[in-house]
């Protein structure tokens, strides 16, 4: 089920919604999780209702790892590692079985001269999202952590509005407003502000993210197929895609906290206007940040972070960054990615040593280069991203520097089609380098808490011009809902 159709605005949540608050407003808040329970596996198997097993057996295999950790905290050290290392093999040969096993395989194959597969393994949905989830939560019981009831725990991987795609969230983050008495209790101005929050992102998605797919696929379907492709094709294809992957993951997460205070959960901010960064270092601070933090936590801090010296931290780097890589798919498209990310992270470093005492660096011609060379690298390394393959990637990044004054024409577009989207690109990139992201726009009524203690013009507020500016773009996103659209993120 998708949060951009009809079935789940329509039917699912306003029936999740009257059962939270009945049960809320009658005090029963033990069966207020119950019932987000029931609904969450409910979403999750309206997919593939057989995946429903495979969840389930995540969930309780890695709850009693985690209990036995917790409660046996008498027992040596080497024992409890022994434990976590049993469920750290579970969770990463469960996603290696079912998102990476037919992929190296493939490569074995074409050393051995095998064409053996595992067949059509269907990823499950999610996937990446509860392991990386649970594992976390196995590590922090190791360091220390409580472990609640098996409810919350149970909740806490399956809860709908982050099941998907994130953010990924921690464990007591997450139980600790379960067991809280005040999510428990109806508030009228959080509601409404998820509400907000969510028809934005919807907006985002449908209205913005999926017209600028219009002119990101046919790129990328003409170097699938080794067509030719023109200088102004390319970048046109490559900065709609750049700005559809932007507006897709934002309208999620943005969907994802907006359904959270719907049902008085605060989510952590996933994302964070990230083509603002001014390096590729505060690109990964502000872009899917709960998978940074997960990866610099988890990964990069384990493997010695940036304790050992320069040459260890430039290894440590690309390690973690190839890993991340992978996370998202299973193909040399994406390792290739994460390499070309851990190549700039490395490039970074190496510059802020050099520069950090120049005085120029901190002039604002200087932070503007950096946000368009930022950009740019992230934009050419998309290409990798979304390619199906090597080649295909190559073939756009050698059209996208082959100028030639006599070949500016289109071959995909005509020439006002060409105009049209160069226009709509260029009020898409002012609008995500000027423009205030939801938690600025919210202001003073942010999810967490009063930021801004004056008002300004541009934030919204409880006013008829706010309620009429809302009224259009949610009337706009339901009548953008008549074909399926699944979010990018779904296939990680």
């Amino acid at each position: 089920m998708l949060f951009n159709s009809y079935e789940f605005i329509f039917i699912f949540l306003p029936i999740v919604l009257i059962g939270f608050y009945r049960f809320v407003n009658s005090g029963q808040r033990k069966w207020a999780v119950y019932w987000l329970l029931i609904a969450s596996l409910f979403f999750y198997g309206w997919w593939n209702p057989k995946y429903l097993s495979l969840i389930g057996v995540s969930v309780v295999i890695n709850y009693l790892l985690g209990i036995l950790l917790y409660q046996q905290k008498q027992w040596s050290t080497s024992i409890r590692k022994s434990v976590l290392t049993i469920g750290l093999v579970f969770n990463l040969g469960l996603l290696f079985y079912y998102k990476y096993a037919n992929f190296f395989i493939s490569i074995s194959g074409s050393f051995i001269e095998s064409s053996f597969t595992l067949g059509n393994t269907i990823l499950p949905l999610g996937i990446s999202f509860f392991t990386f989830q649970q594992i976390a939560f196995l590590v922090d019981i190791f360091r220390g952590q409580k472990c609640s009831n098996f409810p919350n725990y149970a909740l806490f991987v399956t809860f709908f509005p982050q099941l998907i795609a994130g953010p990924i969230v921690h464990y007591q983050e997450l139980t600790s407003q379960f067991a809280n008495s005040v999510i428990h209790k109806f508030n009228i101005k959080k509601f409404m502000i998820g509400i907000t929050i969510f028809f934005v992102g919807l907006f985002k998605k449908l209205f913005i993210a999926d017209r600028l797919a219009e002119y990101a696929n046919p790129l990328f379907d003409r170097a699938s197929n080794s067509l030719d492709i023109t200088f102004i094709d390319s970048w046109i294809g490559v900065l709609a895609y750049t700005l559809q992957l932007y507006f897709d993951f934002s309208g999620y997460c943005d969907m994802a906290l907006g359904l959270g205070a719907m049902l008085q959960i605060n989510l952590p901010i996933n994302f964070n206007s990230p083509y603002k960064a001014n390096s590729i270092q505060d690109f990964w601070r502000r872009w899917h940040i709960t998978l940074s933090n997960f990866l610099r936590d988890y990964l990069y801090i384990p493997l010695g972070g940036s304790r050992s010296g320069a040459i260890h931290c430039y290894k440590n780097l690309m390690i973690t960054m190839l890993l991340g890589g992978m996370w998202h798919g299973a193909g040399w498209t994406f390792i290739f990615w994460g390499g070309i990310h851990g190549g700039l992270l490395i490039i970074h470093r190496i510059w802020h040593q050099w520069t950090k005492n120049c005085l120029w660096v901190t002039r604002s011609w200087y932070n503007l280069t950096s946000i368009l060379l930022t950009f740019t690298c992230v934009a050419i390394a998309w290409v990798f991203f979304r390619a199906n393959d090597i080649e295909s990637s190559l073939r756009i990044l050698s059209s996208m520097l082959e100028f030639n004054t006599w070949r500016i024409k289109s071959d995909i577009l005509g020439y006002s089609e060409t105009i049209i989207a160069l226009f709509i690109i260029g009020i898409m990139l002012l609008f995500v380098w000027f423009f205030p992201n939801v938690q600025e726009w919210l202001g003073r009524y942010s999810l967490f808490g009063v930021q801004n203690t004056k008002q300004k013009i541009w934030q919204w507020q409880p006013n008829s011009f706010w309620a009429f500016f809302m009224g259009v773009i949610t009337v706009l996103s339901i009548f953008s809902m008549s074909r399926t659209s699944p979010f990018l993120y779904f296939e990680f």
